[in-house]
Formats: structure tokens, C-alpha cells, sequence
């Protein structure tokens, strides 16, 4: 199960999510409590190992704008959460080597996700940033298409199971469920957390093992 923990502002919280297992970490430029500043992104980015997908968190941004600060900030993804058009997104997917579309659950846009060339489509409640849970049902068809989706909206330890479980994702996304205030992490709630996401997805894909025992590797699959 690849987890993606995002809304980091510092550098402490980024090795520590690194530390407890994290695949990924999200940097938001878009209007935010949790908005990094560009050269801190960069400082933070360049502290990680280099299996460490950082991504870099959008809002309704002009393409060279989200291409260019992810290029500065030597980031290695860009999340697009805003109402990014399809030939927009795919602008974006041309210049960067991945790219994340975020959908509201039950947005039309996900009956036509090949048509953005997004990597990931993330599928989240109907405001972003929010914590707010919604109707997983909603997002249930998602993973029968194909795509490689990334679940994310109000999760935390205590519920993440329960959303692996019913959506059956590729990944999740969190970024207020463990939180000790807004942009900054608790290392009690980071840790469960993980534990929990990563033995949800031991439960339903048996398969990300191989003969020897190797975890799954998330990387293959790009």
C-alpha cells in the first residue's frame, strides 16, 4: 500500500514520516495553512532519499507555473487539485515524469480519466484540504477501471482500514488525520497511521508479496 503524507511544512516532519515509512510526501503551494514556501520545499526535498516520491500540491495553477516550481523546487511529481482541464493537465504530465489528478468522488471527469494522462487520479471529497470524509461508495468503481488510485479525504488511523477495505485503492493520501495542528505532524498519530494502511493492504493484496517474502515494490509500477 503506498502511503502519501502531505502538508509538510518542516523539515522534522518529513524525515519523520520518512522514518515510519512513508512512500511520498506532499508540499502545498496552493492558498493553505499548510502552504510551504518554495526554496523551503527545496531544502526539505534535498534531505530525503532518493526513493522518496515528493510531490508537489496544486490548486487552478497555469501549467508552466505548477512545471516551473516543481523544477525549482526539485520535486519529483505535481498533484493538480484544482479544475484543471484535461489538455491542461496533460501539459503538465509532458514536462514532469508524474503527475496526480484530484477528483472529487463522483465527478464526471472520472468516466474519462485516460483522457488527462494522469499516473494517479486521487479521489477525495468535494473540497480538498477539507479532512472531511465522504461517501466511499462513491469511489468504489475507480479501481475497476484500471487506474491506479490514490484515496484520500478525512482519513486517519481509525478509519483508514475501514477505507482500504471498501475502495481497495492502489494508495492513501493523508494530511489532517495526522496532524498535531495545522501543518505540523504528531509522530503517535504518523505511526499508527502507517501501521494501520500498511496492514489494511497486506489484507487485501496478498499478491504484493512475492515467493521470498519482499514487500511489494510501489516503484515498479512506473
Amino acid at each position: 500500500m503506498f502511503v502519501k503524507i502531505c502538508g509538510i511544512t518542516t523539515e522534522d516532519d518529513g524525515l519523520l514520516a520518512v522514518a515510519l515509512g512513508a512512500d511520498a510526501l506532499g508540499f502545498v503551494f496552493a492558498p493553505s495553512s499548510r502552504q510551504v514556501a518554495v526554496d523551503r520545499a527545496r531544502d526539505i526535498a534535498r534531505r530525503l532519499p532518493p526513493e522518496i516520491l515528493t510531490v508537489g500540491v496544486f490548486r487552478d495553477e497555469l501549467p508552466d507555473r505548477v512545471v516551473e516550481i516543481v523544477q525549482r523546487a526539485g520535486l519529483g511529481a505535481a498533484q493538480l487539485h484544482g479544475h484543471e482541464s484535461a489538455e491542461q493537465t496533460r501539459q503538465v504530465r509532458a514536462r514532469l515524469p508524474l503527475v496526480i489528478k484530484g477528483f472529487p468522488a463522483g465527478h464526471p471527469g472520472l468516466s474519462r480519466i485516460p483522457d488527462y494522462g494522469a499516473d494517479v487520479v486521487l479521489v477525495e471529497g468535494e473540497r480538498p484540504g477539507s479532512g472531511e470524509v465522504f461517501d466511499w461508495r462513491l469511489a468504489e468503481d475507480a479501481p475497476r477501471a484500471g487506474h491506479r488510485v490514490l484515496l484520500a479525504g478525512g482519513l486517519h488511523a481509525g478509519n483508514v482500514a475501514d477505507g482500504i477495505r471498501q475502495v481497495r485503492p492502489w494508495g492513501v493520501d493523508v494530511s489532517t488525520g495526522v496532524e498535531r495542528e495545522p501543518g505540523r505532524k504528531d509522530p503517535v498519530k504518523l505511526r499508527e497511521f502507517i501501521d494501520a494502511a500498511r496492514a489494511a493492504g497486506e489484507e487485501i493484496r496478498p499478491e504484493a508479496y512475492d515467493d521470498e517474502g519482499a514487500p511489494y515494490d510501489w516503484q515498479d509500477d512506473f
